[in-house]
């Protein structure tokens, strides 16, 4: 899987199996360790119209806020869906027998944007949600994805709707050889939200509010690396904003949205994917680089055939003053 690494002004094009020859001794990488849930779920509104519901985050034991969508699925670009049926106050959505759901309320945002209750809540919840959901994907694939395709191999607490994909191409074998160099791992878990869903007023507000838990330890191996002159690297955008988030607490929900102005205070350097100049991700990014070495980065990967995709090739950029 290829890699570009950008360190000040310079692009260098390696692969991943060489990540360490770009870090130091002393280094530490925090990484998203929420599994991903398979948050698309179809079924059908009282009139029976088919639509599919994407969760979008878990506002309370029953309660998730979610997206919907006209008929259809993932084959489809999103931006091309039929818009869903409007839903009203009460209605209720049926995904399998006993597995339903009640309308709380629309989001003023849109009306694609609704929470739901479901009708049932822990274990039941949770075995109706991996019966009958698939996770959620995008046109660009050819095949179906399987569950454990959206895994990273240090996932752990179901979290996430969309894979925290930075960390696909981590094998057991690349965090070794890591470690033997003495760059310490370490995790968060954020509840990585939707990346797109074709509305134009969702997607212009994208991220949504999301939960993260900071272990203390965490927080602590990180004072500890700054102390020492080592870099702070988060794997994946989801990661850099919780970790910028913890001024306000180490647990709880984030609405920060971090672009050009945003001073970063816990992070020197990201690990992510690469990711096309309309998407929120981008705008993450020129907290890290100015526009000017974005565009030439973007220009880069294409010159170069890099995979743009969330399971595609991927990106280590290292602030100014931050090299190794």
């Amino acid at each position: 899987m290829k890699l570009l690494v950008v360190s000040g002004d310079e692009l260098l094009d390696t692969s991943i199996e060489f990540l360490a020859d770009h870090l130091k001794s002393g280094d530490l990488l925090v990484v998203n360790d929420a599994a991903t849930l398979p948050a698309s779920l179809h079924g059908y509104d009282a009139r029976g119209n088919r639509l599919e519901v994407r969760l979008s985050g878990q506002l309370d034991e029953r309660i998730w806020r979610t997206v919907t969508f006209g008929a259809g699925d993932w084959r489809t670009p999103t931006e091309d869906r039929p818009s869903p049926p409007r839903l009203k106050e009460g209605e209720e959505i049926t995904f399998a027998g006993d597995f339903r759901a009640r309308v709380l309320r629309e989001n003023n945002l849109s009306p694609r944007l609704i929470d739901l209750e479901f009708g049932v809540s822990g274990e039941e919840f949770w075995r109706d949600i991996y019966v009958h959901g698939r996770p959620v994907q995008y046109s660009y694939l050819n095949d179906g994805l399987d569950l454990w395709s959206v895994q990273n191999v240090y996932s752990g607490r179901p979290w996430a709707v969309e894979m925290p994909s930075a960390g696909h191409a981590f094998t057991w074998r690349n965090l070794l050889w890591l470690a033997e160099k003495g760059i310490r791992i370490v995790p968060l878990t954020h509840a990585a939200g939707l990346s797109s869903t074709g509305d134009i007023d969702i997607d212009r507000a994208l991220p949504l509010d999301e939960r993260f838990d900071i272990p203390a330890a965490t927080m602590q191996a990180i004072t500890r690396t700054k102390a020492r002159g080592g870099r702070v690297i988060a794997v994946g955008t989801s990661v850099v904003r919780a970790l910028e988030s913890s001024r306000y607490g180490l647990t709880g929900f984030t609405d920060l949205k971090i672009g050009p102005e945003h001073e970063l205070e816990k992070v020197n350097g990201l690990l992510t994917g690469t990711h096309d100049v309309s998407e929120s991700h981008y705008q993450l990014l020129q907290a890290f680089a100015p526009v000017t070495l974005l565009e030439r980065m973007s220009r880069h990967l294409e010159e170069r055939d890099y995979l743009t995709h969330e399971f595609g090739d991927l990106c280590l950029i290292l602030q100014p003053g931050a090299a190794g």
